[in-house]
């Protein structure tokens, strides 16, 4: 159960929200896709192209050509004493590689999913159909939700307690904003809401139905709106991975010189430990993305050296004075302008 902090405007989680349906099309996995906001046919038709192959090597190869060409425009500003370094890997290179890469500037197309069975669930289509239901101090959307996700994986042969009669598969569900006003929780516009535990109760009960079953679920919730801290205490709880989304759009990171590569931040607040005690933490922490022309990156942040004229020059001012001083021996270096000298 993957639970990921949407950005402040949704831009970027949604965006990794398609690819992580995207990984399930290419992969030839089954898809559930639930959503209150949009619905699911139009989030399966905007899913981005996958780069197989010979478009994979070109597109990385592109890639990798303008950073060049970038490092080749910096080299005469970085100082000498830094050029010989080795330079930091921030982005997986061709050599080595995870999953699938996806062309954001292409949709994919329809021939893909012929051989992939999709399940959606839009809310207000759900709500046509059925009356309304409240089970166990639960909000009866997320009822309806649970019932949908139980059904499908019974039905099709998702239930791992079960003999699997079919050849083994795996069901990818998406839920997307979970939690917000338009699923009939109030925990976004109230620090009081009415039905505190629904959110809670909801996750709890389809951890039970991931952990029994051949599934894997991601979750997006719009937790700066979420006013009440114990309940995104609590709902960290009971995801095993926990992913924020911090978009710069709006905020003063936006116009800073420093992260001018940049589109945002991602903090990695929980790894998940499945069937362990502890998990494998990573050496690094600090992670930011940004959308290029047609790839969506996750890299290691690192920061430029300071390369201001200001520092140089002080520094030059600061070396002549000391030269003079040495040259005219300890004597001199008592009467120098700055008090600590000596």
């Amino acid at each position: 159960l993957v639970f990921t902090e949407e950005d402040k405007y949704g831009l970027y989680s949604n965006l990794l929200f398609k690819y992580f349906l995207a990984e399930g099309v290419v992969c030839g996995h089954d898809l559930f896709v639930a959503s209150a906001k949009e619905h699911p046919d139009h989030i399966l038709k905007e899913l981005p192209a996958p780069l197989l192959d010979d478009t994979y090597r070109n597109e990385l190869g592109e890639e990798a050509t303008a950073v060049k060409s970038e490092d080749f425009q910096d080299s005469m500003k970085i100082a000498w004493r830094y050029q010989n370094l080795p330079k930091m890997e921030a982005s997986p290179t061709t050599s080595t590689k995870f999953g699938h890469y996806y062309d954001v500037s292409k949709t994919m197309s329809p021939e893909l999913f012929q051989s992939v069975k999709w399940h959606s669930f839009y809310l207000h289509g759900e709500l046509s159909l059925q009356p309304k239901m409240k089970t166990c101090n639960m909000n009866s959307a997320y009822a309806r939700l649970l019932q949908s996700i139980q059904r499908i994986i019974y039905q099709e042969g998702f239930d791992g307690s079960d003999p699997q009669k079919k050849q083994k598969n795996i069901l990818r569900i998406g839920i997307q904003s979970l939690g917000s006003v338009l699923w009939g929780d109030d925990i976004c516009s109230s620090d009081t809401p009415e039905d505190i535990n629904s959110l809670t109760k909801f996750l709890y009960v389809l951890r039970g139905l991931l952990r029994k079953s051949l599934s894997a679920c991601i979750i997006t919730v719009p937790a700066h709106l979420i006013q009440n801290k114990a309940i995104m205490e609590r709902v960290t709880n009971l995801s095993d991975m926990v992913v924020g989304l911090e978009s710069f759009i709006g905020s003063e990171r936006e116009t800073n010189p420093l992260y001018k590569d940049y589109h945002g931040l991602v903090h990695v607040h929980q790894i998940p430990r499945l069937n362990s005690l502890i998990c494998d933490v990573s050496d690094t922490k600090d992670l930011a993305f940004r959308l290029k022309r047609k790839l969506f990156t996750i890299e290691r942040l690192h920061l430029p050296p300071d390369l201001s004229d200001t520092v140089s020059r002080a520094s030059k001012q600061d070396l002549a004075e000391s030269a003079k001083l040495l040259s005219s021996g300890c004597g001199a270096m008592a009467i120098g302008k700055k008090h600590l000298d000596f």
